[in-house]
């Protein structure tokens, strides 16, 4: 029901105002066939699985509020059911509804989940893929461990952050299982699942790689980073590279693609950031402390470029969603001490990858957002046993 009067209220600026390069792009196959912003111009300069998402519900529905947010409510509530199947197989049935509430109603997820918004589908298969690796390394199945595979394949299509996630699972069953085959087929599904994307990078782009948008980790790793975030913009705001060419997106904005080599882009800023990690190594430990701090941090991550921003909306975003997750936490803590050890060896170590993450790339809400889901399994494991008690 929040999720529905969420969208009731967000009428027409659901994708208006919540807008990212995987709708340009979604646009542009619709309309020409082609997966980058110029027809005729393939790009990589984005992780593609959203995008492919936008695709059919833009051919089919059409690019509009409705279409986007009842299909990611739809999204939703299939997390929703994901987050259940996990806390059932160790909690009671009660107690695995009030997870799945407790991770649905989070206030930033609600309000999200109906706008343009690429973490809808890192959540739903960061779900997936806990339940697959439980339920795998329950019953030792290779069947299971190529699927996991497969989801952790397309976790990296959705966000290359999570490029090394597999490792971390492939960890964890070898762990349960005490047999390498399965982690070896989780690494090499994970990899074919890449593969085609990969290829048509190098066929059609000019460069094997997941992204070219180096330029976004360049954005989060220079020495004016630090000072950007903390005045409260996002790291959009960080000063040009001088001398650098304009981006894909800039070019595109401007209609001047001629010339645009994404490939040698990536290159620069890539060299941009080993410069600034080898010279800099001081400015770069304040960096991680600053992204690990706005990743966990209660309350929603507030930028100078939200929207809204500065507005009752905005002070309404973030302190609903801090004391939301002040509760949670504090719970989440305590159901450390309740749950098999088989989950929270996992739980954490799914934290461990995203807080590593966010050292390196930068921490914000929508970035931890996607894992928030094993913090409200942890708050309900805490409920639970207070019922039980009181019972």
């Amino acid at each position: 029901m929040s999720r529905r009067s969420a969208y009731a209220v967000v009428v027409a600026a659901v994708v208006d105002a919540f807008t990212e390069k995987s709708d340009r792009f979604a646009l542009t196959f619709v309309h020409h066939g082609t997966f980058g912003y110029v027809a005729g111009e393939p790009s990589a300069y984005t992780q593609p699985l959203y995008g492919w998402f936008l695709i059919p519900v833009y051919w089919i529905f059409g690019r509009s509020w409705e279409s986007v947010g009842l299909v990611q409510i739809a999204v939703a509530a299939v997390t929703a059911v994901l987050v259940f199947e996990i806390g059932r197989r160790f909690l009671s049935v009660p107690v695995a509804v009030v997870a799945a509430l407790l991770a649905t109603l989070n206030p930033y997820v609600v309000w999200h989940d109906v706008h343009v918004n690429r973490e809808i589908l890192d959540q739903l298969l960061a779900a997936a893929i806990v339940l697959v690796t439980l339920v795998a390394a329950e019953r030792r199945s290779w069947r299971l461990a190529v699927l996991d595979g497969l989801l952790c394949g397309l976790a990296i299509l959705g966000n290359t952050r999570l490029a090394f996630l597999p490792v971390v699972v492939a960890a964890y069953l070898v762990w349960r299982m005490r047999a390498a085959g399965p982690a070896v087929a989780i690494l090499a599904l994970a990899f074919v699942t890449l593969l085609p994307w990969l290829i048509r990078n190098e066929v059609q782009v000019g460069c094997l790689t997941l992204t070219t948008d180096a330029r976004a980790l360049w954005k989060a790793n220079n020495p004016h980073t630090y000072g950007v975030l903390a005045s409260g913009r996002w790291i959009d705001a960080v000063p040009p590279l001088p001398g650098a060419p304009p981006s894909p997106e800039q070019a595109a904005n401007t209609g001047r693609t001629a010339g645009v080599d994404e490939c040698a882009q990536e290159d620069l800023y890539q060299h941009q950031v080993v410069e600034f990690w080898k010279h800099h190594p001081g400015e770069k430990a304040k960096l991680a402390g600053q992204a690990v701090r706005m990743l966990w941090d209660p309350r929603a991550t507030e930028t100078t470029t939200n929207p809204g921003a500065g507005t009752r909306l905005d002070s309404l975003r973030k302190w609903a969603e801090g004391a939301y997750m002040s509760v949670l936490y504090a719970l989440a803590i305590a159901g450390l001490f309740f749950v098999p050890r088989t989950f929270l060896v996992l739980a954490l170590a799914f934290f461990a990858y995203n807080t590593l993450a966010a050292a390196v790339f930068a921490g914000t809400t929508r970035y931890r957002v996607p894992f928030d889901f094993l913090v409200a399994i942890l708050a309900a494991s805490a409920l639970g046993r207070l019922a039980e008690r009181r019972a």
